[in-house]
């Protein structure tokens, strides 16, 4: 089998090197066909409220109720008009009513709600109802700046003001005042990558082509997924920001994985003598047959290379994809959506890891000169570049390292045990937060002024209301006492700060009478135009007041809505979001006393509450069985059935001790309300996904060792010269987040995406420096031949061809 495997990866490494420049232009040529004939990934962006939950979430059974108001699958940005002295006067309405015309040439906009005018007559409220945003960074942006171009396109009299509020406008100038936080991340972290590989390599060229196939496949697949999204797939918007992430992050490491072998064969070559050195012991001589030419040791290294680590890479793809595959089974569909895209982003980066990058280094060594210069040195001795060799044959830090853990595999398991175990223990005072912050908008800002207007002229409105949701048996103005009494017990609840609702939409208060009188005169107020008939016996104050209440009782009369602010806080903030429960119970509690048949809670909080819940249970159900299908795989490469059962149980140690941490930093010592609900779920994909990459980086390598060497010698080797390969994956994606936590800025929920960033380095740089290369090592001496059961490995004697083990020898030697 394993000379089967050699042989199927010998031949791509030896297609790739001889064809080196076709393949380059394939690839090429892909990414640009692509790009030209694929739609984009931002145009397939499910981007439904509606896809995020299933329906039999609370707040899914609260939109349907609220259905008949045909704002429950829309965004809210409301629209604030004021005269800066007196009333407002026919031309202020005319304008207005032309402005409301503009915005629905919009084609984001889909309906404008006139909420009426305040009390005094000296200012209008307006809701744009507009579709959700997709995944397009610049999306929430594009929308306020549309909306704001289309108001200034309209004329309007001297002295009337119009300003956007909400927290959509809001964040949008807090991100202009603060830089556009995504572009910064974005360069900020390939900054950071080049910047780390030029330090690891000490070459840029080598750093560049070590980058490119990643960056080609970011390229190549978001058409993919795009295209697969008009076969049936679904795509989230989150999965346009995560599949970049992933795939530079696992592109970055597999690239990792091959340059430093490549690196280490030619060292090999540089201190033994020459290509025979690297020819010695392979399976597939035969198909490197044409490479052993003394012209061409360094292409030959890079076959070798392939050879020795294609499967390694082949399989740490295999557990991302099996990783992201289960979560198709999430009962949340925002999560489910990104199992298939994921996995066909891993996919093209494994094919360009395997084939374009082999190229790309047979490119770059054979312009560079190595091929010319490595035997050519002075009385015969090899003269290599120093950045394309690992190593000079002198004991290193993970040498050294490694020959202390063979010496002493007890101590180095207990400690670290103890030390994880001991950091776990954090997880118990583990704590859901939301995904909000404050909504307080820059001095100055268009947003500021809309802001200052809705509290100055209705203060009882609230920029992202929750909504309470009652269904009837028979129309509410029927029985308007209901509504009073309704109101009456919802002002009275601490929960609420405000309740705007039938009774006192414009801050008015209407009597059960008075409203049944309104009702009898003019009919329902959702049909009425919004300025009184000429002659009507209503005066326009009240008929402005009673139109108002449109917004709070369908056509029918049969639903209800109150729009509450919430006394706990802002309601993406941790506070809204524990306040859930009570305000359901309120409200079920209410809906009996006013004689609903149903009832429900709308909005932000509770949305954000149920996703919490579904999210965890979606973790517990999802984690056995991304178990399963890693184990399974781990057993298939490393041909044993004990190996992989600790180094999954090596992943949920470092997985526990990251998220306790990660609630030691920032809820007991930083004093938050709590960690962004979906934390835990992301740490388990990344560390799980990710951190077995390394693990089979190591443990292949220790295999392959230990049919050469005795067993402390194998881990001692393997280690020595995959330690750097881990510690410099580790770093690049562990600071790719550190630029993710640092970049957050200021604003609504830049103390949430601190945490995810902060959290996840920190569960990256632990499983890298010390699970795979501390715990791992001493558990593989502790457990000798069992290790490979049922595979047989004589561990004291390994199979060496005995022309080659004086060679091995030397080798060995110049590795410690």
């Amino acid at each position: 089998m394993v000379m089967d495997v050699d042989a199927i990866f010998g031949s791509m490494g030896r297609f790739s090197v001889r064809f080196r420049w076709l393949m380059l232009l394939a690839w090429i040529a892909a990414a640009v066909a692509a790009s030209v004939y694929l739609p984009s990934l931002s145009s397939v962006t499910q981007s439904d409220n509606s896809k995020f939950l299933p329906t039999s979430a609370p707040v899914e059974r609260a939109a349907e109720l609220a259905t008949p108001f045909g704002t429950s699958n829309l965004i809210p940005v409301p629209l604030v008009a004021a005269r800066t002295s007196g009333k407002l006067t026919a031309a202020d309405a005319a304008s207005l009513a032309a402005i409301q015309r503009n915005l629905l040439t919009d084609p984001a906009v889909k309906r404008v709600l006139d909420l009426g005018r305040s009390p005094q007559q000296q200012a209008s409220q307006f809701v744009i109802l507009t579709s959700q945003i997709g995944g397009d960074p610049n999306a929430a942006g594009d929308l306020i700046n549309g909306l704001r171009a289309k108001i200034a396109q309209t004329p309007r009299p001297a002295g009337l003001q119009v300003h956007l509020a909400g927290s959509i406008a809001v964040q949008v100038d807090q991100q202009k005042a603060n830089g556009n936080q995504g572009n910064k991340i974005e360069l900020y972290s390939s900054l950071l990558i080049i910047v780390l590989l030029v330090l690891i390599f000490r070459s840029l060229t080598l750093a560049l082509v070590t980058l490119a196939p990643a960056f080609i496949s970011v390229v190549l697949s978001g058409p993919l997924v795009a295209e697969a999204a008009h076969h049936g797939i679904k795509v989230s918007p989150i999965a346009q920001f995560l599949m970049i992430v992933l795939v530079l992050g696992a592109g970055t490491d597999y690239g990792l994985f091959l340059v430093f072998r490549v690196r280490e064969q030619l060292r090999v070559a540089h201190y033994e003598g020459g290509p025979a050195s690297l020819r010695r012991g392979l399976a597939w001589r035969a198909f490197a047959a044409d490479l052993a030419k003394p012209r061409e040791p360094a292409r030959l290294a890079i076959v070798t290379s392939v050879t020795r680590v294609g499967e390694s890479i082949t399989f740490s793809a295999a557990t991302v994809i099996a990783a992201v595959l289960t979560l198709l089974l999430a009962s949340f569909p925002y999560y489910a959506d990104l199992g298939v895209p994921f996995a066909i982003a891993i996919g093209v980066t494994l094919l360009a890891a395997l084939s374009l990058l082999p190229a790309l280094l047979s490119i770059r060594l054979s312009l560079l000169g190595v091929k010319r210069t490595l035997f050519q040195g002075a009385f015969g001795k090899p003269k290599l570049l120093p950045w394309d060799i690992q190593g000079s044959g002198k004991p290193g830090v993970w040498g050294t390292i490694a020959g202390r853990i063979v010496r002493h595999p007890v101590p180095t398991l207990l400690t670290g045990l103890a030390f994880f175990g001991a950091l776990a223990i954090g997880v118990s005072g583990y704590k859901a937060a939301g995904f909000g912050g404050t909504t307080t908008a820059p001095a100055g800002s268009d947003s500021a002024a809309g802001q200052a207007l809705l509290s100055t002229y209705f203060p009882q409105s609230s920029a992202n209301p929750t909504s309470l949701i009652f269904r009837f048996g028979q129309p509410v103005w029927d029985n308007p006492a209901a509504l009073a009494k309704g109101t009456g017990e919802l002002k009275s609840s601490s929960l609420f700060n405000s309740v705007t609702g039938p009774l006192n939409p414009l801050g008015i208060t209407l009597t059960p009478a008075q409203y049944a009188a309104l009702h009898a005169a003019l009919g329902p107020a959702k049909a009425l135009p919004p300025a009184p008939p000429p002659g009507g016996k209503i005066p326009a104050g009240a008929y402005q007041l009673y139109r108002a209440t449109g917004n709070y009782v369908s056509a029918d009369g049969k639903t209800v809505q109150f729009s509450v602010g919430l006394s706990a806080g802002q309601p993406g903030g941790t506070a809204a979001l524990n306040a859930v429960p009570a305000i359901r119970a309120k409200t079920t509690e209410v809906a009996a006393s006013m004689g609903a048949q149903d009832s429900g809670v709308f909005g932000q909080a509770p949305a954000l509450y149920d996703i919490s819940n579904i999210s965890n249970r979606d973790l517990k159900k999802i984690v056995p069985i991304a178990v399963l299908a890693i184990g399974l795989l781990l057993a298939i490469v490393l041909r044993s059935l004990v190996a992989p059962t600790y180094l999954i149980l090596s992943v949920g140690v470092s997985y526990l001790a990251a998220l306790g941490l990660a609630a030691i930093l920032f809820i007991n010592l930083g004093h938050s309300g709590g960690l962004v609900f979906f934390l835990p779920f992301l740490m388990f994909i990344f560390l799980l996904a990710l951190g077995e990459d390394y693990n089979i980086l190591v443990m292949t390598r220790i295999r392959e060792e230990a049919h050469k060497l005795p067993l402390r010698e194998a881990v001692s080797r393997a280690l020595s010269v995959t330690g750097t390969t881990v510690t410099s994956a580790g770093l690049v994606l562990a600071g790719t987040f550190l630029v993710l936590g640092f970049s957050a800025g200021s604003g609504s929920g830049a103390e949430q995406i601190r945490d995810i960033g902060f959290a996840l380095a920190l569960g990256i740089l632990m499983d890298t420096f010390l699970v795979r290369t501390l715990l791992v090592p001493s558990t593989v001496v502790l457990l000798g031949r069992w290790n490979w059961w049922p595979s047989k490995i004589n561990v004291d004697r390994p199979d060496v061809p005995a022309g080659e083990a004086e060679a091995l020898a030397v080798q060995a030697d110049h590795a410690r």
